[in-house]
Formats: structure tokens, sequence, C-alpha cells
């Protein structure tokens, strides 16, 4: 193999020795150079392979050295320092000579061995523990120069590299090894290395991208070797990262979508969907950030709900709390941009109360709910022009036309690029044709301020030139239809009175004659519904002359004792009649009269048919007369005395059963069951009957 590509080969692959420091005799000359230590090898301090390249490329004899203290290119100092050839004297020689002797003396001395061996043992002992636990040096492989540095050296670091399985790291360590020459002697073992190592990138860039780093995923695979089987792999995988990547985006996005429209269940569906994504990263990572914020959003999805219900129900409280509740939600929320859309809305509902307020003629109150809108409503220009309108519109109250072109000239102040310009100009407009109207309306006043009919007819003439599309055209309208009141008032007035004095007598043909003199006030007229309440009243007088006699005849009949003849002659008096109130009312009792007269007829028949059968004194005969008086009804004056013959025949009903039992006890115990609960004997009666029945063996 050539030697002049700078790599060496004398190493097998994987394995980087040094020579051990060995202490050499080197001719001490002040000339002589140390070797030159490489300051960025991989190892500070050891020294070149005195067989390599470089040292056979140099021409020098192989030979040991000395470890040099300064750096590359310059004559270092060595550690041994040459002895200088000195004459010394005999003065010099002896002092040593003495120490020396003085020395030998102590090393003879018992003493001295009796310290010093324990010191010897001790320290050989830590020496050794030193030196097992020494560890060989590492290549310091950043520092290597690497067109200079040999096979084995790259090999070593390579390892190293590779070792800490990393892509950035294995890929340093395949560039370190793919370097190598096609023809070099390690080559196959760099190739089998390269091989390997480039599984694991594409290995490792696999798991970056389950763990979301997708761009370092890519980056990585595609700085495999072009030759390796690896490679082959890549741009399919790629492929197979972006498509998955792309997808899990898209169903990400379309969660972000939903959410921002509130659609919490569509938003959780697609957040789902992630889980079946091929990617670690989105499965758990994104999924729960997604499910976080599913979680966010609709609690403030909710806060939002709350603040536009608020606002529904209108009022400055809850405006103010609408806003309050927009305005909680953070800028990270998916909600934020609707909630900043919604404040400007819960805004422009306080102007609107404002404008409510300012329309009850309450200035201050208007601008007071116009100080409360907040900044960031964004409505500065839409308030100070809107206080420019309230300030105007309360002017306008004062109904003057200087007050109105006043309020004009103030309002003509507001731009035509201002929020509320185009009200602005409604109103002039507005304000312009009012002061048309209240010229007009107080031209026809001054004309019809005498009252007579032709003043009045003069004035409505005036004031009906005003435009039916004017805004104060109702108010005209009311002017015109009182002048008209007027005229009709000062028309009918004469009719009304001659119908009062017509009415005057009180007879029928007098009150017939005034209802029709009043009759000729039409309907509509001004004193229409004065002369129909006349008319009313005078009808009811009629209707009494000729009912009070049938209703008197009625009474009298009552008072007779023939009270139906009365009912049926105050039936007589019709619906809507001024007496039919009265004449039902004595109908109404005259019937409960005769009711009452029935209920006794009846009472008296039953009494008189119980009496008749308790008389023949049979226990049937008994309980038939009984069951007759329990019948009176409790209305009846009756009542009492038939209650007391119940107790009487029930108490002669129990002694014919008490009799019968010498001789029938099932016919006693039967009449006795006959005496009813209300019977003052009842009690006795029941005693009996179980002591009956006992006998009987019942």
């Amino acid at each position: 193999m050539t030697r002049n590509q700078g790599v060496p080969d004398r190493q097998p692959p994987g394995k980087f020795s040094h020579p051990r420091r060995r202490d050499v005799s080197v001719p001490r000359s002040a000339n002589s150079a140390n070797p030159v230590e490489n300051p960025n090898s991989a190892y500070r301090g050891i020294e070149p392979n005195p067989g390599s390249d470089q040292t056979r490329q140099s021409g020098q004899p192989l030979r040991p050295y000395l470890r040099s203290r300064t750096g590359q290119g310059a004559a270092s100092q060595q550690i041994m320092e040459p002895e200088a050839t000195v004459q010394a004297s005999p003065q010099t020689e002896a002092a040593p000579f003495r120490q020396r002797f003085a020395w030998f003396g102590w090393l003879s001395s018992w003493k001295f061995w009796l310290i010093a061996t324990p010191l010897i043992f001790t320290g050989s002992g830590v020496i050794a523990v030193v030196l097992l636990l020494k560890i060989p040096g590492m290549p310091n492989c950043p520092a290597i120069f690497w067109p200079l540095a040999s096979a084995s050296l790259r090999f070593e670091c390579a390892r190293l590299a590779a070792g800490k399985q990393t892509p950035k790291d294995l890929l340093e360590a395949i560039k370190l090894l793919d370097s190598l020459p096609p023809d070099h002697a390690m080559r196959a073992e760099a190739n089998r290395l390269v091989e390997e190592w480039s599984q694991d990138v594409l290995k490792l860039a696999e798991k970056d991208f389950n763990a979301g780093k997708l761009a370092e995923a890519i980056a990585a695979a595609r700085q495999i070797p072009t030759k390796t089987s690896a490679y082959k792999l890549v741009e399919d995988r790629i492929k197979h990262w972006q498509s998955i990547w792309v997808k899990a985006e898209g169903i990400y996005k379309q969660a972000e979508k939903e959410l921002r429209q509130q659609n919490w269940q569509q938003a959780f569906a697609h957040a789902l969907r992630l889980r079946e994504v091929e990617n670690t990263y989105w499965q758990t990572v994104k999924f729960d950030e997604l499910r976080e914020n599913i979680t966010t959003a609709r609690e403030d999805g909710n806060k939002l709900g709350r603040a536009y219900r608020l606002a529904d129900e209108g009022g400055l409280k809850n405006l103010q709390d609408a806003i309050k509740l927009a305005e909680s939600i953070k800028p990270s929320s998916y909600i934020y941009e609707a909630a900043q859309k919604a404040i400007p809305k819960f805004g422009l509902k306080m102007i609107n109360l404002a404008q409510a307020t300012l329309e009850q003629r309450d200035l201050q109150g208007a601008l007071a709910i116009l100080d409360k809108i907040p900044e960031k409503a964004n409505l500065k220009e839409a308030v100070r022009d809107f206080t420019v309108l309230a300030t105007a519109q309360a002017q306008v109250w004062q109904n003057t036309i200087p007050a109105l072109e006043d309020a004009i000239s103030q309002l003509q102040r507001i731009a035509p690029d201002r929020p509320l310009y185009s009200r602005a100009q409604k109103l002039i407009t507005r304000w312009q044709l009012e002061i048309e109207a209240i010229s007009q309306l107080d031209k026809a006043k001054v004309l019809a301020q005498a009252g007579s009919v032709d003043d009045l007819t003069a004035g409505i003439a005036e004031a009906s030139q005003v435009d039916k599309s004017n805004p104060r055209w109702a108010e005209v309208q009311r002017q015109i239809a009182q002048w008209h009141a007027q005229i009709q008032t000062i028309q009918d007035r004469p009719i009304l009175d001659l119908a009062d004095q017509a009415a005057a007598p009180g007879d029928m043909d007098s009150l017939k004659t005034a209802i029709a003199q009043a009759n000729q006030i039409g309907k509509g007229r001004a004193l229409y519904k004065e002369a129909q309440g006349k008319v009313q009243q005078w009808t009811a007088q009629i209707q009494e002359i000729q009912d009070q006699p049938i209703l008197d005849q009625a009474r009298e009949y009552a008072n007779g004792g023939d009270l139906q003849s009365a009912v049926n002659l105050a039936q007589q008096i019709q619906s809507g009649r001024s007496l039919y109130s009265p004449a039902q009312a004595d109908i109404r009792k005259w019937r409960d009269q005769l009711h009452a007269q029935a209920v006794q007829a009846q009472a008296q028949q039953t009494m008189q048919q119980a009496y008749a059968l308790a008389n023949s004194g049979s226990p049937s005969a008994l309980a038939n007369a009984i069951q007759l008086a329990g019948g009176v009804p409790a209305s009846s004056p009756l009542k009492s005395d038939a209650s007391n013959a119940v107790n009487e025949w029930s108490q002669q009903l129990l002694q014919a059963a008490q009799t019968q039992a010498a001789y029938d006890v099932p016919g006693a115990i039967a009449a006795a069951e006959k005496i009813p609960p209300r019977a003052t004997t009842y009690t006795q009666a029941q005693q009996l009957i179980q002591s009956w029945k006992r006998l009987l063996g019942q």
C-alpha cells in the first residue's frame, strides 16, 4: 500500500495503542530537540507512535524520546535536564561526600528502619491501588486534525461517537470511517460499521419521528450514505412520515376549527381520530394537548354563553357583567376571538340602553351609561359621537325653533368618517322638517286663536299644509282634531240643550221627544258620547214608566201568597230593560219560597205515612216507619219531630225484638238490625245482637 495517503494501516481495526513511556538515556546536547507533541491529538500528553508515517516521513531515525513541555514546532525543554560539564573543586566534592556519609549512618540505624518500615508498606499499597484503578487514557477526538490521523484513531473515535447512540454522533462516526479510501486495508470493516450505524440512524430517526421531531428525523435520515442498504428505505420512510404528519395536522386543524365554532362534540370526535394516527407523539402528547384545549374551550364557551344570556336580559349591570366575563377569556383560548367580537356587541347594547334612557329625557343617566363602556369595546368614536347626539337631543326637548337649529349645528360637526355620521344626518333631516312643521303650526294657532268657527277653520286649513311624512305630523293632527272638536261643540251644543229642555217634564212623550232631538248628533262628533249618555238615561226612564206597574202587580201577588202568579208576571220584564235586575231578584226570592213550601208539604206527607205504619206496632211496620221518618230533609222544619219519632219507634222495635228472642232468636236479630245508627237505642241493640249470635254459635 502506498504511504502518501496519510493514513497508517499497521494497527488492527478497533485497537488503538500507545507505547509505554520508558526512561532512556539520551545524550545531553544543547541542540537536541524533543519530539513534538500534537496539541490537537486525541490525548493531550501522549506521544505519537514511533512507528507512524509521520516519524518515517521526517527522515529522522526512530528513537525513544522524552516528553516535552512546549507545543508543536519549537525546540522544547526536556523534563530531564542534561548534566552540565563543570570542573568540581575539592571543597565542593567533600560536602556531598559528608552528606552521603551522614545518610549512610541513618540507614544503619534501627530507629530509622522502625519508622521507615510502616511508611514503605503503606506507600506501596497506595501505589498498587492507584495503578489498579488507573483508567487508560481516551483520545481527545474533537481536537484531532483528521487529515493526518491514523485509521485506528478514526476507528476509535468513530466507535466512541457511535456509542452515544444519537443520530448526530452516529452520522459523525459514519463520516469518519466513510472517508477511508476504497482500497484501504480496513475498508471492509469500515463498510460493515457504516452499514450497521446507518441502520441505527434510521431507527433513531424513527424514534425522533414518534417523539414529534419530524424535521430532525428527516434531516438525519437524508444524511445516511447512499451506498448503504438503509438509504434505500429513506425516501419511502420519509414519505410515510410526511403523510402521517399531514394527516395528523389536518385532524388537529379540523378539531381547532370546530373549537372556534364551539362545536365541542365534533372537536372531541376529531381528537379521538388522533389515537388512530401511526405516531406516538400525535397519539399521546398532541391528543392530551387537544383534549385539554377542548376542556378549556368548553369552559370558556360556557362563560361566553352566560355573557350573551346576561346581555340578552338587558340592564346596565347585566351588560357590565357580560363584558367582564368576555374579558376574562384569555388570548390563548380558542374562544378568545369570539369573546373579543362579543365585547363590541355588548358595548353597542349599552349605547342602545343609553339611547332608551335618553328617550325618557334622562340625559345624565344616558351619559352615565356611556362612561361605563370599556375601552376594549373599541367604541370610543361612537361614544364620543353619541355624546354629541345626546346633548343635541336634550336641546330639542325645548320644542322651539332656536333649540332645534342649535341642535342641528352641533350634529353638523360630526365628520363623514365618524361611526354615527349617518345617524346624525338623519336627525338633521328630521329636525329640519320639524322646524318647518312648528313654523306652520305656529301660524295656524295664530289664525285659530279667536275661537270662532271661521277662525278655527282657517287654522285647520293652515295646519293641514304640513305633509304626512313630517315627523311632527301626528302632533299637527292632534291639534287639528282639537280644533274640529271645538267647531262641532259650537255647532251641536244648541241641539243638546233643546233635548234637555224637552225632557224636563219627565213624561213618556217628553222623554221620547228629547231622545229624538239628541240623536241628531251623529257618531264621531265631539258631543256624541254626551248625547248618547243622555239618551240612555231618558230611555231608562221610559222603561221604568212602562215596567213598574208590572213589577208592582207581581209583588202584590206574592204578598197575597200567590207566589207562582207573581213569578209568571215578573218574567214579562225582558233582559236589557231598566227594571230587569230588580225583577230577577224578586223572582229568585219567590222561587225559593215555593221550593220550601214544596219540601214542607212532602215532609208532612211522609210523616203522616210513618205515623200510620207505626200505629200497627208490628216490628216490620215500625222498621218501615223508621225508614220513612229518616228520609225527611234536614232543611225541613219537621226534621226535629222526625228524629224524635225515630228514637221512639226504635225503642219499641227493640222491645219487640227482646220479646221475640224468647222463641225466635234469628227473627229478633233481624228486627234489631233495622234500628238505624242515629237512634239512641242503636248501641244497646248491637250488644243484644252480639249476645244472640253467641247463643246461636255464630
